[in-house]
């Protein structure tokens, strides 16, 4: 069985993902978009004449492509909601608020929007709302600051309207953001706990002897569970490198250019992305063999941040053949 750790003094760790990601619309949802930088709300129409709103690219019942944009109203009536307080991090409202389906005059289907009332007592299902917009829009989904009671709004927007900017919206971006409390299983704890003593540990598989690092806590070819802990060096070579240009949002700390490796530590079977710095970016290469730069001991914690890099330690490279995973990934599987 495995390790069960006491729900006192296990680690966790309050995480998010965050990322922009830009997409390409297509001429379908860039007509939605385009839209809504317009002041319109468009739906797209397939031959029964079923109009989906926002605009969908195929029909979900058949497959089959819809090409046909047609305008809808933009006031309709709530379908469904539920009331949210506190607003999430990253809303685009700061008041709590409705978040309701809304189906819009002249569509079948309801979209998904909020509805900026006081409290919740102003929701009902069946309520009469109408769109209200942005001052300043760019084609994205918040052009639509959301949906409010009927007759309380600026009223319906010119149809003849049209952006200053002529050209459809082609592309849009989007935050992404994932909050998830993180909380390590009990192979992970004593390898993280290690790090505080400047150590390194992985896992020894009972079937053949490799060595995992981060260990696991089973072995990833059988599932067979691993308990036997190694210590392992802070040295080892590069097995893999890539040169970063590009900064990453919320990364202040990573100055562009920068060097991100697989390290593979002597006596361990499998790499670990780690940064490498103490050396030119075009000195980096595979089977250069590195050492781990650590935190002063006063900033040590349970955190594999506690090496601050891996730098040349001066030694002789690993032939290129060499370097990288072991053998025992066996045969058809990579070892990039």
């Amino acid at each position: 069985m495995s390790k069960e750790l006491p729900a006192q003094g296990r680690l966790r760790a309050d995480l998010v993902i965050e990322y922009p990601f830009t997409r390409t619309t297509g001429p379908v949802v860039g007509a939605f978009m385009t839209g809504l930088r317009d002041r319109r709300i468009v739906g797209s129409r397939r031959a029964d004449g079923w109009v989906f709103v926002p605009a969908a690219e195929v029909d979900p019942d058949t497959g089959n492509p819809l090409s046909e944009i047609v305008d809808v109203a933009s006031v309709g009536v709530v379908e469904t909601w539920t009331w949210v307080d506190p607003p999430r991090p990253g809303s685009p409202w700061d008041d709590p608020h409705g978040l309701a389906l809304v189906r819009l005059d002249g569509a079948n289907t309801p979209m998904l929007h909020g509805v900026l009332v006081d409290s919740v007592a102003d929701m009902a299902t069946g309520m009469r709302v109408e769109a209200v917009w942005r001052e300043e829009r760019v084609g994205h989904i918040t052009d639509l600051l959301g949906f409010v009671p009927e007759g309380t709004g600026t009223g319906q927007p010119d149809r003849t309207e049209k952006s200053a900017v002529a050209d459809p919206v082609r592309s849009i971006r989007t935050p992404i953001r994932l909050e998830y409390d993180f909380i390590p299983s009990a192979a992970a704890q004593e390898y993280l706990r290690a790090y505080a003593e400047k150590r390194i540990l992985g896992n020894r598989s009972p079937v053949d002897g490799a060595v995992f690092v981060p260990p696991r806590g089973v072995d990833p070819r059988s599932g067979v569970e691993t308990t036997e802990m190694v210590e392992l060096p802070h040295a080892g070579h590069i097995g893999n490198f890539c040169v970063t240009h590009l900064p990453i949002p919320g990364r202040s700390d990573l100055p562009t250019p920068y060097v991100s490796a697989w390290i593979h530590l002597d006596g361990a079977d499998i790499g670990f992305l780690g940064l490498v710095s103490g050396c030119e970016n075009d000195e980096v290469r595979i089977g250069m063999r590195v050492q781990a730069v650590w935190k002063a001991d006063e900033e040590l914690g349970a955190t594999a941040e506690n090496i601050l890099y891996w730098e040349p330690s001066g030694e002789p490279d690993v032939p290129v053949e060499q370097a990288g995973n072991r053998a025992w990934l066996g045969e058809g599987m990579s070892d990039a």
